[in-house]
């Protein structure tokens, strides 16, 4: 159920415990079974909590307005979109890889790589993800496009200049996931909207242990560190994580994107948390100071 839903396992508890949120069967020696409705459930519950909801409302709603929300939220596309958008999810559910491909290499062309990814790719997964919980599709889908947005997101930052070290003007950037966090297409979205605006990055990717950051930070002397939070820590640890980031490294600001982060309250001075990528590539031109200086100027 954790691995399937990005919920720890601890939290599924405590939202069984508190909210009687599931109610799985229990063999004789008091293990949980779960059933496919109640990975269902899960997950609608899930993706509301990650825009912002908190759980203490969401679960006052009945299964059919759980549903319900969790479905409105893939109808967030530019009416201009529509068609483009209808098109590869005929792609993606027939499982052509070939076609998706080139749908997506032409999105590309006519709207560059960030609107590709913010106007077609999300809503896209979004609607794959709501029609598995449905009942309609397998996850054999999601994963393709999930693949293959992530190919076209390295592709395009491969594309563009490096921009050196001795270029002091350009503010430096580094970007990881924790330890035991894999989901990396928000990172990857980030590194090219970075790059794209003559940022310095340091991309060091998924499931990297907190040391390994604080070390590297030392050496690369980065003026933002960014990472994403959709798994881990523990919900009850984002706070004295986000803490310790901060105080070993105290000369960068720190951005906390994802779902963790936007629902734990009180964050370190110098933590910014952030739900969407829209506000990140929003950001971007105000980072040349510490974090609080720049949304008071913003």
């Amino acid at each position: 159920m954790e691995q399937l839903s990005g919920v720890k396992a601890h939290t599924i508890r405590i939202w069984e415990q508190r909210y009687n949120l599931l109610q799985p069967s229990r063999t004789a020696t008091n293990i949980r079974s779960y059933g496919e409705a109640d990975l269902r459930r899960l997950l609608n519950v899930a993706t509301l909590c990650a825009r912002g909801q908190r759980i203490s409302q969401v679960v006052r709603m009945s299964e059919a307005e759980c549903q319900a929300a969790a479905l409105a939220l893939c109808n967030e596309v530019q009416p201009a979109d529509g068609p483009r958008l209808n098109a590869l999810l005929t792609a993606a559910l027939d499982l052509d890889e070939p076609r998706l491909h080139r749908q997506f290499d032409e999105a590309i062309e006519e709207l560059g790589t960030e609107d590709t990814i913010l106007r077609l790719g999300y809503p896209l997964l979004q609607r794959l993800s709501v029609s598995w919980k449905e009942g309609s599709l397998s996850l054999a889908q999601e994963r393709l496009v999930t693949q293959l947005l992530r190919q076209e997101l390295l592709a395009s930052a491969d594309a563009l200049p490096l921009i050196p070290l001795t270029q002091a003007e350009a503010p430096r950037w580094l970007l990881f996931l924790p330890e035991g966090e894999w989901q990396e297409l928000a990172l990857l979205f980030m590194n090219y909207a970075l790059r794209a605006r003559g940022r310095q990055v340091l991309y060091l990717g998924p499931n990297l242990p907190l040391a390994d950051v604080v070390a590297t930070a030392k050496a690369f002397k980065p003026a933002v560190i960014a990472t994403v939070l959709t798994t881990v820590p523990a919900r009850n640890q984002v706070r004295s994580y986000a803490a310790e980031l901060r105080a070993q490294c105290p000369d960068a600001s720190v951005i906390l994107f994802g779902s963790l982060a936007v629902q734990t309250p009180a964050l370190p001075d110098g933590c910014l948390p952030l739900a969407c990528l829209h506000e990140f590539r929003d950001l971007i031109p105000f980072v040349n100071q510490p974090v609080e200086a720049e949304l008071t100027e913003k």
